[in-house]
C-alpha cells in the first residue's frame, strides 16, 4: 500500500513538473554548421536572451568558456542591470520599454501597448521570433516541450497576438536553420532558448553549449554591420541602476563584424537602454522608457554607428 502511495506521489509530482513548463533535457541543436549559413548583405540585428544569471555566475565562470571567450573577443557591458523579478516584466521592459504594469509570470494576462514589433511593421521591416519548444507557429499555450509563455513577450502584446500576420511570425526555433541556410534571416531577429537551454532549469554549462553552437551561425549571418545580443533576463540579486532597474547584475555580450575587439562598455544600461540601442541601430524613435537618457545605450561598442533599417 505505502508503495502504491509513493508511485501516486511520484506520478502526480512528475504531472506537476510537467504543467509547470519544467525541462531537464536540452531540446536538439539546429542541424547546421557554420558553412552552411549563407553570408548576408544586408545587416540584421539578433536579441538571444538567457535565463536567471548574474554576471559573476556565467563570465569567467568555469562553466561558461564559450560566453567568456566572446565577450573577451568583442564587447562586453559589465554594468547591465535586469529591471525587476520575475522574467517577464523583464522581457516586456527588453520589447516595449516598459513592464506595462505587470508584476508576475501571468500566463493569462495581455498587453494592450505598443511594442517594438509595431514599430518594425510601420516601417516594413522583416523580423521574427524563434521560439526552442515551441509545437507550431503563433501557439497560444502556456507550456511545450520547454517552451514557456512567459518567455515570449510578444505572445502577450494584443498587437500580435490577435493578428495573424503578425503571430505566424512567432515560430519554432527549427525554422532559424531554414532561415540561415537560404539566407532569409530577418532584419530583426529574437530567439528564446528553451527552459533547459537558457539555463533556467539546467546548468550553466549547458546554456553556454547552446550558446557555442548558435552563436557562430548567427556571426556568419548578421551581414558587415549586424550584431548579436545576448544577454539575461534577470539575476538573483536585487542589484540594479538607472532609476528603475533592481532585477540583479547580468551578463551582456554584444558580438559582431563591426564590434570593437576585447571592449569593455563602462556605463550602466538597464534592458530599456539595450531596447534603446538596438531601435537606433535600426533607426526607430525609442519606446516607453528607452528614451530615458538614465537607461543608457551601449553604442560605443561598435566601430561605426550600426545602420539597419533594411526592409528585406
Amino acid at each position: 500500500m505505502r508503495r502504491w502511495a509513493a508511485i501516486v506521489l511520484l506520478v502526480q509530482l512528475s504531472a506537476l513538473a510537467a504543467g509547470c513548463g519544467a525541462s531537464t533535457d536540452p531540446g536538439p541543436p539546429l542541424a547546421l554548421r557554420p558553412g552552411d549559413v549563407v553570408r548576408s548583405k544586408p545587416s540584421h540585428v539578433v536579441v538571444v536572451v538567457m535565463e536567471n544569471k548574474e554576471d559573476r555566475m556565467v563570465l569567467g565562470a568555469p562553466g561558461a568558456p564559450y560566453l567568456t571567450r566572446l565577450a573577451r573577443t568583442y564587447a562586453r557591458v559589465p554594468r547591465s542591470y535586469a529591471i525587476r523579478h520575475p522574467s517577464l516584466p523583464n522581457y516586456l521592459a527588453l520589447t516595449s520599454g516598459s513592464t506595462q504594469g505587470v508584476t508576475s509570470d501571468c500566463t493569462d494576462c495581455r498587453v494592450d501597448a505598443p511594442s517594438i514589433v509595431d514599430q518594425l511593421e510601420a516601417r516594413r521591416i522583416s523580423w521574427k521570433a524563434y521560439m526552442q519548444g515551441m509545437p507550431t507557429r503563433c501557439f497560444a499555450g502556456a507550456s511545450a516541450a520547454g517552451y514557456a509563455k512567459k518567455h515570449d513577450p510578444f505572445a502577450y502584446y494584443d498587437a500580435v497576438a490577435r493578428d495573424p500576420s503578425r503571430c505566424r511570425k512567432i515560430v519554432p526555433y527549427r525554422e532559424l536553420a531554414a532561415d540561415l541556410r537560404g539566407g532569409r534571416l530577418p532584419t530583426f531577429a529574437w530567439i528564446t532558448p528553451d527552459l533547459c537551454n537558457d539555463s533556467h532549469d539546467c546548468d550553466v554549462r549547458t546554456g553556454d553549449r547552446f550558446l557555442a553552437q548558435l552563436v557562430p551561425l548567427l556571426l556568419r549571418g548578421v551581414g558587415p554591420r549586424g550584431f548579436v545580443v545576448v544577454t539575461y533576463d534577470e539575476g538573483d540579486t536585487s542589484r540594479g541602476c538607472c532609476g528603475l532597474a533592481h532585477g540583479g547584475r547580468i551578463a551582456t555580450v554584444v558580438a559582431g563584424p563591426d564590434v570593437r575587439g576585447g571592449f569593455r562598455h563602462r556605463g550602466a544600461v538597464d534592458h530599456y537602454g539595450t531596447l534603446g540601442t538596438i531601435e537606433k541601430a535600426l533607426g526607430l524613435p525609442p519606446l516607453g522608457r528607452a528614451a530615458d537618457p538614465r537607461s543608457g545605450r551601449f553604442t560605443d561598442v561598435f566601430r561605426h554607428p550600426p545602420h539597419l533599417r533594411s526592409g528585406q
